[in-house]
């Protein structure tokens, strides 16, 4: 197995508030490796977007603080780069897909201006004619129709579908060796979610650079990714290759998200949401964070008071956070079950 390109060690995020302080990151650690793309899935709340904000320091400090960990990119630990030094890197080494196209561009400034831009900030020396070509191949690459003619257009011209295409080229407009997508097509509709992902599939092909994704929908995991982390209250609660985690998910948590999405070949009024709410990052819960609303605790005193571990549940590359994971052996997701025939919505 080749070199992890990122590797994040232990990294813990906080906010001081007036209510007290938000534990958004409690000690998470990964790698990302060349040309992979790794899901980081959960619920809106359990961390996953502020832990790779951290890294690119795009987080505010204050309130925020990067409490304690590491995140080495290339030989270079990101946490402990000055701001000159990551303006540098981002754009350049990282870059970004924001889940907002509608409020990403300025509104003011054509779109062909905006990516182009973003190749002059880190090649300032590059002449106008070879960014215009650069930003036409771009807007090419991405599937923007009559690339010339959008070149000269404002981002209220573009669809929403669109300016996501617009994003997507401006991040990948300086060949990066990471991608990290954040929600990239969370504000579209269904059909121009698929095109989106479409053109994700194309250029990771293309540029062969290693790819986050942060998703909430577990069936742009099951489409894009080859490995995945289930976050839950700032943790990593599972870990593993999607194949495995799909098909035999040792957390009541990522079995919970599975059953909550709605399958085609079942007949059902009423969606089966994960019971309760996702946990207060101040005031957290004792032991195990998801014990409240987990049906494989019922009231378990271990489950209550000692906080479980990352431990294998499945061969060298599946982990599980739970006391009882053992328990779920064998029970595979409605999810799984319906993927396999094709009724997933």
């Amino acid at each position: 197995m080749p070199d992890a390109l990122l590797s994040v060690k232990d990294l813990v995020v906080e906010f001081k508030t007036e209510d007290g302080i938000v534990h958004a990151v409690d000690g998470i650690t990964y790698d990302v490796f060349p040309g992979e793309t790794l899901g980081i899935v959960g619920e809106s709340g359990s961390g996953k977007s502020v832990g790779t904000l951290a890294l690119l320091g795009l987080i505010p400090q204050p309130p925020g603080r990067i409490v304690s960990g590491t995140a080495t990119f290339q030989g270079r630990d990101l946490l402990k780069l000055k701001r000159r030094q990551l303006r540098a890197l981002r754009g350049e080494e990282v870059a970004m897909v924001f889940q907002d196209p509608m409020t990403s561009l300025n509104p003011v400034l054509k779109v062909g201006y905006q990516i182009g831009e973003a190749v002059k900030t880190h090649h300032p020396k590059e002449p106008d004619e070879k960014v215009k070509s650069r930003v036409l191949d771009l807007l090419r690459l991405v599937g923007v129709p009559e690339p010339e003619t959008r070149f000269d257009q404002y981002p209220h011209e573009f669809s929403g579908g669109m300016r996501q295409r617009a994003m997507i080229a401006m991040s990948i407009a300086n060949n990066p060796s990471l991608l990290i997508a954040d929600e990239p097509t969370t504000a579209l509709d269904v059909t121009i979610q698929a095109q989106v992902l479409e053109v994700l599939k194309r250029v990771q092909a293309e540029t062969n650079a290693a790819t986050i994704m942060i998703t909430h929908d577990l069936g742009i995991v099951a489409e894009l990714c080859e490995r995945v982390l289930v976050m839950y209250g700032g943790k990593i609660v599972e870990s593993g290759d999607v194949h495995t985690i799909f098909q035999k998910p040792r957390h009541p948590y990522t079995i919970g998200l599975m059953d909550s999405l709605p399958k085609l070949t079942e007949d059902e009024e009423w969606l089966r949401p994960i019971p309760g709410a996702p946990p207060s990052l101040i005031n957290r819960p004792s032991g195990c964070a998801f014990h409240p609303r987990c049906f494989l605790s019922q009231g378990r005193l271990r489950c209550r008071e000692e906080v479980p571990e990352l431990r294998k549940a499945e061969g060298e590359a599946h982990a599980a956070a739970c006391h009882f994971s053992e328990e779920l052996a064998g029970r595979a997701s409605k999810f799984a079950e319906a993927a396999a025939t094709g009724g997933v919505a």
